[in-house]
């Protein structure tokens, strides 16, 4: 039964299936007296709110969604360069695999121009230029270092002190140890740190010949480069472990998988017992009240931070307490039963399995659309995966961010997209639509480009194939969650000190 909000679903046999696939009639009738115009204002409520998401996407430009862009970028820019350095001093073996795990860094300069030439169009801060100029003069574009040498020379400054540090860097041949002590005096005092100061410091101290600079600048940039490579390494081996382990996992579960125990832990109906139309008119309701608490909760939380560990909850149970009293009640269903979340604990190892199966189903789906982005140099845009908090927070504020991240989204989400999208979906059509429709319903919701909604799509077929599978949202909920888990870890690894 298609969903159609302008039906009045007191007034449907709520108990005949009409032509769903596989979805016999509920067992017990219910007609909840859904009012017309309640379900066409939440339509419109909850249709609001995914056009704000798309205008927001598409319309708002992405630097403005990161506060203080500026800083951000330096910091992100500099430590990606820095684990570029890093990891070509590991041995070639580690070398190779680590390209085959998690991939070339041949674009990263290349990207990083890019966002940099971006963030300078809409950025008056001169830094901004000048990082950018280092990034193109460490990739040998002379053209356009020459170019920029010429135009700062006539503006006011820092520009003529800029353009005097990026001809001693990149342009002289030699540089007078007086003209190169004062060059470096000046560059010490600007704000440029980390890989962007290492490298120019390090230009005009080989052009002057001055040897203690060069071993004092290489002795600290060893020192930051090691910590940060030692991070890389460990969290490319845990990749590297939970792909292996789980896929061997996944093997036996898509070989032996028609069986009807294999992995089974949870008791949920698939397609469920309550009707597709009923379900439907819960969503509208459910999810309209749930966007009008968002937006309560993003103008108020803007002053108190803290309230955001509360505000994915808060925001989820309305729907939640609609689908118990018009869905799983009537069904004489209890919450825990009508999504499988009840596992018994002689099934404790089973979905630890599926869990594990599930995890590396999904890091094997990001490895290979990254393999088809990199050549087509297809990346996320920086600022999908950026997160101030994980990177600047104090401590309080990363665990409300980690606790958001990992529990509440992966819970909440999970009973909403998977256990109710999916399974009004699931009682008009098969396995493979009905995955799809809700896993693409999921991916805008997140509102990323091309690579990030693909890489939702993906993880969104993988945990509503696994709630089918399993019969419980359990791995879907823990398998998103270790999904959270690493991706929070990868940008602390990378970018928190």
């Amino acid at each position: 039964m298609d969903v159609d909000p302008s039906t009045d679903l007191a007034a449907q046999p709520v108990t005949s299936p009409g032509p769903c696939v596989g979805a016999p009639p509920p067992p017990h009738a219910y007609n909840p007296g859904f009012s017309r115009a309640v379900t066409l204002l939440s339509a419109l409520v909850l249709s609001a709110s995914i056009v704000v998401v798309a205008w927001l996407s598409f319309d708002v430009p992405r630097i403005e969604r990161v506060p203080d862009a500026e800083r951000a970028l330096s910091h992100m820019v500099g430590r990606l360069m820095d684990q570029e350095e890093g990891l070509k001093t590991l041995p070639v073996w580690e070398q190779v695999l680590y390209d085959l795990t998690m991939g070339s860094d041949a674009n990263d300069r290349d990207q990083a121009i890019d966002w940099y030439r971006e963030l300078a169009e809409e950025s008056s801060d001169p830094f901004v230029d000048l990082h950018l100029a280092i990034l193109q003069g460490e990739s040998g574009q002379l053209p356009e270092i020459k170019q920029h040498i010429v135009r700062w020379s006539r503006q006011g400054e820092p520009y003529p002190s800029f353009a005097r540090l990026l001809q001693a860097a990149y342009v002289d041949a030699n540089v007078s140890p007086p003209v190169a002590l004062n060059l470096q005096a000046y560059l010490a005092e600007q704000p440029v740190t980390g890989w962007f100061y290492a490298r120019l410091a390090t230009r005009i101290a080989e052009r002057a010949g001055d040897r203690p600079l060069l071993v004092t600048i290489d002795t600290s940039s060893q020192q930051r480069i090691e910590a940060l490579v030692w991070r890389s390494r460990a969290f490319a081996w845990l990749e590297l472990v939970l792909m292996c382990t789980g896929l061997v996992v996944l093997m036996v579960w898509v070989r032996r998988g028609k069986g009807p125990t294999m992995f089974r832990v949870g008791s949920a109906e698939l397609p469920p017992l309550w009707a597709g139309r009923l379900g439907a008119g819960v969503l509208l309701r459910g999810g309209a009240v749930g966007a009008l608490l968002t937006v309560a909760f993003l103008f108020v939380a803007s002053d108190l931070p803290s309230l955001r560990v509360v505000a994915v909850p808060l925001s989820n149970l309305p729907l939640l307490a609609l689908a118990y009293y018009h869905l799983l009640r009537p069904q004489r269903q209890t919450f825990w039963r009508g999504f499988g979340l009840s596992i018994q604990p002689r099934h404790l190892g089973q979905l630890g399995l599926a869990v594990l199966a599930v995890v590396a189903a999904g890091l094997v789906g990001e490895w290979v659309l990254g393999r088809i982005a990199e050549p087509l140099k297809l990346v996320s845009h920086w600022t999908e995966w950026f997160d101030a908090d994980l990177v600047w927070g104090s401590s309080p504020t990363l665990l409300v961010s980690l606790l958001e991240y990992v529990c509440f989204a992966p819970v909440f989400e999970e009973l909403a997209f998977r256990g109710l999208l999916f399974g009004v979906f699931r009682r008009r059509f098969q396995w493979g639509t009905a995955a799809m429709l809700s896993a693409a319903l999921f991916a805008l919701a997140h509102g990323y480009g091309l690579i990030g909604f693909l890489s939702v799509f993906w993880s969104g077929l993988i945990w509503a194939w696994a709630y089918e599978r399993t019969g419980s949202l359990w791995p879907g909920v823990l398998g998103h969650a270790l999904n959270n888990l690493l991706v929070c870890v990868s940008v602390m690894a990378l970018l928190r000190s």
